[in-house]
């Protein structure tokens, strides 16, 4: 299936012209040299002016470029100066890329921003933005406070590396941990640009080969909170952020949490936004409606870098969309709903109410109820993090409530409309040392569609702590928290509201070492409902999106994404089967060829814990047919487990002109700790 575009104005005129320098080096002072790229505003030429930072590993001169024409040709258009920089190791820049964060990348942001302040065009202000990684190192750079550095934008970013982020959620693993891990490990394995490197390219490249390694491993080996993780929190010390921050996220995005904790902690001007959307720009936002990022950010840094009076200050600190009832379809391109806001957070008008379980229908009428769940449960989950670019939102939950435990209120007689962080408390009881418990909260429909509204997950051993987890207490009774994710949402008059128990949810996070079963007490158990108390709309519509006229891109294979489930049911084997399919395309100015495709495969048989298996296979191809240059990257990483152990094997070949120039595999063991 094609997903539908995101539909923007495509503005030409503007107050400037642009220059644009596909390439400038900016030399590091380890004698590294970093590739930027620089959209120039022509009045430049006669006034200083601020600039824009965006440093990201994702390779400005093809892969980012479409987006990159699009965002830093507006900005540039109205008078900032935008840099594109690859991070060390990645695109044509010089070194190598070892992981994610490291303190070498926060130094060379560092360096790169006293870099742009001593330009000759530069008048000493610099703003840093970026989405996922380029979001994540905008703040963890803030934190350090460079001088030239006055504000940011972080979308889809994270404060907490442990547990806002893709590798684990309520201390239990998330499977996006070994997708995300193998997208890089292909990354890792690119090339850099002849045209930027010269003869050069080639031993930088197979310099990158000889060195990439699966991140993998050491993300499974920090399975608790550490100072691995701890590096580059920002949520360790809020007060080492003393400049503005806008931060936004998406709904259908995975990142929600850090908006809410960032506009509560710091104390420096902060406002945060959330849309409908999923892990995308908001002005590319789907399912929509999308909005003017554009329009706004350019206000933020026209008051931040230049000191101008523009309307952003009179903004609410809290924007967000309150979805309306839905019935639970991908197609959905716009979610119904409407903007609200507040002016802090916590705030005055959300009143969080508690539920006893016991209140709640359910089928049997007992206090103790044994819950165990197959492995098929999670199927239809979607993804932890969606793109909304293949069809990774949850479906109808109904396929999945018929292995959890499930409690439902009547049908309401008025409107709920919650807006913050549902809970789930538990009292519940095993004999098994290790297990994990979901929880997922619902909007039932009147014609019986179950829409999933918000979920959480825990790891009994983290039930304390995610720093100092330590087994469960055998056969007597515990108290436990599950934190929903941050939801905003008006469950309908008619409809009810759905809480559903499950002990595993594959596979959007990798389950227990061996089948978990727990009694749950429902007389001692209640979920916590952040209700609106009185109304909070926002009166005014958030502009329409828009952006620079991008890059001239020549389709020459479409998009084709697939997200399948398998069933063979005379082996008794499931298998949830997840194809992204970027085409092929051609850029015609850059004169670069660029075809993606990645592929996941997440498989049990037998309800059998030792037969679950994650693979993931990646391509990536990259050619100038002008100068017959041609490479290809072929990865693959799988993930087995059993009760001791992680055992990850990974493979990667590389080829320039059809021939094979690198081949290497990787196995290790991992020991599974409170996993």
């Amino acid at each position: 299936m094609k997903i539908p575009e995101p539909k923007y104005k495509k503005i030409i005129d503007f107050p400037n012209d642009v220059e644009i320098i596909e390439h400038m080096w900016i030399p590091l002072s380890d004698g590294t040299k970093l590739s930027a790229k620089i959209w120039m505003p022509s009045c430049a030429k006669k006034s200083k002016v601020p600039a824009i930072l965006e440093f990201i590993p994702y390779r400005k001169t093809d892969v980012t470029a479409y987006r990159d024409s699009i965002n830093h040709g507006y900005f540039a258009g109205h008078g900032h100066a935008a840099i594109r920089v690859d991070l060390r190791g990645s695109g044509s820049s010089e070194g190598i890329l070892k992981d994610e964060y490291l303190e070498t990348e926060l130094n060379d942001a560092v360096e790169i921003i006293n870099w742009i302040a001593s330009q000759h065009w530069s008048n000493g202000s610099v703003g840093m933005m970026g989405k996922s990684w380029g979001g994540f190192n905008a703040l963890q750079v803030a934190a350090k406070k460079p001088n030239a550095l006055k504000a940011i934008i972080a979308v889809s970013a994270s404060d907490d590396r442990y547990s806002t982020d893709v590798h684990f959620m309520g201390g239990c693993m998330l499977c996006d941990n070994l997708s995300w891990a193998a997208e890089m490990f292909a990354f890792n394995a690119c090339p850099p640009d002849p045209k930027h490197l010269g003869d050069k390219w080639k031993e930088i490249w197979l310099e990158r080969l000889n060195q990439n390694k699966p991140w993998l491993k050491y993300w499974i080996e920090n399975s608790y909170r550490n100072d691995y993780w701890k590096h580059g929190s920002v949520c360790e010390a809020y007060e080492n952020i003393d400049i503005p921050v806008f931060v936004i996220s998406g709904w259908a995005d995975g990142y929600t949490s850090t908006v809410f904790k960032l506009v509560k902690n710091l104390k420096s001007p902060c406002y945060g936004l959330i849309g409908p959307w999923g892990h995308n720009y908001p002005h590319m936002g789907i399912p929509g409606p999308a909005m003017g990022f554009l329009q706004e950010s350019l206000m933020w840094w026209d008051h931040w870098l230049k000191g101008k009076k523009t309307s952003f200050s009179n903004f609410p600190k809290l924007r967000v969309w309150l979805h309306d009832t839905v019935s639970p379809s991908f197609t959905v391109e716009k979610k119904p709903g409407r903007w609200v806001a507040v002016n802090s957070w916590p705030n005055e008008n959300i009143e969080n109410n508690y539920y006893s379980l016991k209140d709640l229908g359910h089928t049997k009428s007992t206090k103790i109820h044994q819950l165990s769940s197959p492995l098929s449960v999670g199927l239809f989950s979607g993804k932890w993090c969606s793109f909304s670019s293949t069809p990774d939102l949850p479906l109808d939950q109904r396929e999945e409530d018929g292995g959890a435990l499930v409690f439902e209120t009547s049908p309401l007689k008025s409107d709920c409309k919650i807006l913050g962080q549902p809970r789930v408390k538990l009292r519940l009881r095993t004999k098994q040392k290790q297990g994990q418990v979901i929880a997922r909260l619902s909007d039932v429909l009147p014609n019986g569609e179950v829409r999933r509204v918000s979920y959480g997950m825990l790891n009994l051993c983290h039930r304390e702590s995610d720093e100092f987890p330590s087994e469960i207490p055998s056969d007597e009774f515990i108290e436990v928290e599950i934190k929903l994710n941050h939801v905003a949402q008006n469950f309908a008059a008619g409809n009810a509201i759905r809480v559903s128990l499950s002990t595993s949810y594959w596979p959007i996070a990798w389950p227990s070492p061996e089948d978990f079963s727990c009694e749950i007490d429902q007389d001692n158990c209640y979920f916590r409902l952040p209700e609106i108390k009185s109304d909070i709309s926002y009166s005014e519509e958030l502009s329409t999106p828009v952006g620079a006229k991008p890059l001239e891109k020549e389709t020459i294979q479409p998009q084709d994404y697939k997200w399948q489930v398998l069933r063979d049911l005379g082996q008794d084997i499931s298998k949830l089967k997840v194809v992204k399919d970027e085409g092929e395309y051609m850029l015609k100015k850059v004169g670069m060829r660029v075809k993606r495709r990645s592929e996941e495969i997440y498989s049990y048989q037998h309800n059998d814990y030792n037969s679950l298996k994650g693979t993931v296979k990646s391509e990536r191809h990259f050619s100038r047919p002008n100068d017959d240059w041609n490479i290809k990257i072929k990865a693959q990483t799988v993930l087995r487990a059993d009760k001791k152990y992680f055992y990850i094997d990974s493979d990667l070949d590389a080829y320039h002109n059809s021939r094979r120039c690198f081949s290497h595999s990787w196995s290790y063991n991992v020991l599974r700790e409170y996993l």
